[in-house]
């Protein structure tokens, strides 16, 4: 078991999901409510592995003895040409809240030359690990499934509630945290990082 994770976000949900998939290879996690001094960095990165990578660094220059890990993720709808993807946090502005992305999303879906659209999309995520200020891994995961029609389920975050992975009729915000965490791109990254710890 290695000493400190740092998980570079101040989402208590993401850390939660974090903690209970790696929490027999770390003596502490936490994330930076621990450290109310650091900012975040701007997310100037336009794909995922480089906003994650901007990430680590910074938090890894706060706490150079730790592991620390970031990731960024998000949605990626088909019928949308991908969007909202890097931007999913904030695609309906700078003030947006989670309630709020899912209301644009639903209402572009609705718009009339996409309403027969297929409503195929994923969750995709990457995952960066820096320690003493320097990059030194990276895993990525993905899940493919649909959006749904309405929100179901009050579980999970994000668009969750929105979302119906492959196999599935049921979205994230209704499947036990225990399915979700098994299967989700968050998961399948961390499976990865998972994999990489116990190498040795």
């Amino acid at each position: 078991m290695s000493g400190t994770l740092l998980i570079a976000t101040h989402n208590t949900h993401k850390t939660g999901e974090m903690r209970a998939i790696l929490a027999d290879h770390f003596e502490t996690i936490t994330d930076l409510t621990s450290l109310p001094g650091m900012s975040p960095p701007e997310e100037t990165g336009t794909t995922f592995s480089e906003n994650s990578a901007i990430k680590a660094l910074a938090a890894s220059r706060a706490m150079p003895e730790a592991f620390v890990l970031a990731d960024d993720s998000g949605l990626e709808v088909d019928a949308l040409g991908g969007a909202p993807g890097v931007y999913s946090s904030r695609y309906s502005g700078e003030d947006a809240t989670d309630a709020s992305n899912r209301t644009k999303l639903l209402a572009e879906l609705a718009r009339p030359d996409l309403a027969a659209a297929p409503r195929t999309a994923r969750f995709r995520c990457v995952v960066t690990i820096a320690r003493g200020g320097g990059l030194i891994a990276s895993f990525d995961g993905a899940v493919e499934g649909r959006i749904a029609g309405a929100e179901t389920g009050t579980g999970g975050f994000g668009y969750d509630s929105l979302f119906i992975p492959d196999g599935h009729e049921a979205s994230f915000g209704e499947l036990p945290e225990s399915v979700k965490n098994s299967m989700s791109h968050r998961a399948r990254a961390l499976e990865k990082f998972r994999a990489w710890l116990a190498r040795d």
